[in-house]
């Protein structure tokens, strides 16, 4: 794994959007030199209006903007927010921009679920919050439920580095000479705190494990608790025997996901698992009271984890992704109180028992699922005894 923890950091928990985006406007209104952002999804709502002003203020006052965003995930930004973004100068692009609905070919499948941001190379914002209001889901009330990081201090030259990298990739690819980077001499950012943390990333050349690999290591140390909050949680063999071997040590594991059904392929193919997750003693609570779009974990209360991950074979095996991995007992602490506030106020425990009680029928629904989930990863080329 290639994981290089740095000393020095301060950071910021967020938790949803009602924390996140005055965070991140903020920050863009009062930044001097540049922002560079990259999001899954750029939506033309109240949100992302917001956001796109700030950045199109930013732009005219003379701050170097730059955006990317997903060809698939921000479908409609070339068509409705990318034109008057370009208009008052800001560099946007667009990663794989070509969609085809009916072809399961594997590079139309390798999409970008980053969410980075970084201002002046003094602030970034690492999580799993697209441009997007929280509220914009259907059927909704209370909004759906994430977490982002705001970072200061040394921790900002990776993230600086793997965004000005695909960047450079997507000119490249485009033949784009017109955005492309100044050369930038790196100023090592100067410590702001006392808290150690990793930027990791995954793509498909260098770093296609290692943030997976992040979680098994932990798993693999934990001693006394394990809490996993994930929107998607469709995990390989090794995986879910990392799991168990933890509970056969004695470590108390609670997983948290997704209770409302967003997608319902996925959603189902999960619920497959959960027969043998309760027989081996993991406890699950589904989080019912709004969309759960979290990606993150606390582990012994000192180790923890905020990025666009999910476990499940997209984000593991197709999509770059970015976390933040901190060995911190305050932020541990701080993540860990949240998620068990969420737990409280917004989810169930399933009992040991309730995969048997359901009718055969909803079994035999579920398991096709999880098998039709497999049988495309293979028509695609991914999967395997992972």
């Amino acid at each position: 794994m290639d994981a290089k923890f740095l000393p020095g950091n301060r950071l910021t928990l967020l938790n949803s959007g009602a924390e996140y985006f005055p965070a991140l406007i903020t920050a863009i209104n009062e930044a001097r030199r540049q922002v560079h952002l990259e999001s899954y999804i750029f939506e033309d709502d109240a949100t992302g209006r917001a956001v796109a002003a700030a950045m199109a203020n930013a732009a005219r006052r003379g701050v170097t903007v730059r955006v990317l965003v997903d060809g698939f995930g921000a479908r409609e930004f070339a068509d409705r927010l990318q034109p008057g973004l370009v208009a008052a100068g800001v560099q946007a692009m667009i990663y794989r921009p070509d969609i085809a609905r009916f072809h399961l070919r594997r590079h139309r499948l390798r999409r970008l679920h980053r969410k980075l941001v970084v201002i002046d190379g003094e602030i970034a914002f690492v999580g799993g919050i697209n441009i997007i209001d929280d509220l914009n889901s259907p059927h909704q009330l209370p909004p759906r439920y994430d977490y982002a990081v705001r970072v200061e201090g040394p921790l900002l030259a990776p993230i600086q580095l793997a965004l000005h990298r695909l960047w450079e990739l997507v000119l490249w690819a485009k033949l784009n000479r017109r955005y492309r980077l100044s050369k930038i001499s790196y100023k090592e950012p100067e410590p702001r705190g006392h808290q150690t943390a990793a930027f990791l990333v995954r793509d498909n050349i260098r770093h296609r494990r290692d943030i997976e690999e992040a979680y098994l290591q932990a798993i693999a140390a934990a001693e006394d608790d394990i809490i996993l909050a994930n929107a998607y949680f469709l995990p390989g063999r090794r995986f879910r025997r990392a799991l168990q071997d933890a509970v056969k040590r004695g470590v108390q594991v609670v997983i948290v996901l997704q209770g409302r059904v967003e997608y319902r392929l996925l959603h189902y193919a999960t619920q497959a698992l959960y027969g043998k997750l309760l027989g081996a003693g993991i406890r699950i609570f589904e989080y019912q009271r709004s969309f759960l779009h979290a990606k993150v974990a606390v582990i012994d209360r000192h180790w923890a984890t905020v990025g666009s991950s999910n476990i499940d074979p997209f984000s593991l095996l197709l999509a770059r992704e970015a976390n933040v991995v901190m060995r911190d007992e305050k932020f541990a602490s701080e993540l860990r109180h949240s998620l068990c506030q969420a737990m409280r106020n917004g989810a169930h425990e399933l009992p040991v028992d309730s995969w048997k009680r359901l009718p055969w029928h909803s079994r035999l629904l579920r398991w096709g699922s999880y098998n039709l989930v497999r049988t495309l990863m293979g028509i695609t080329g991914y999967g395997g005894k992972r």
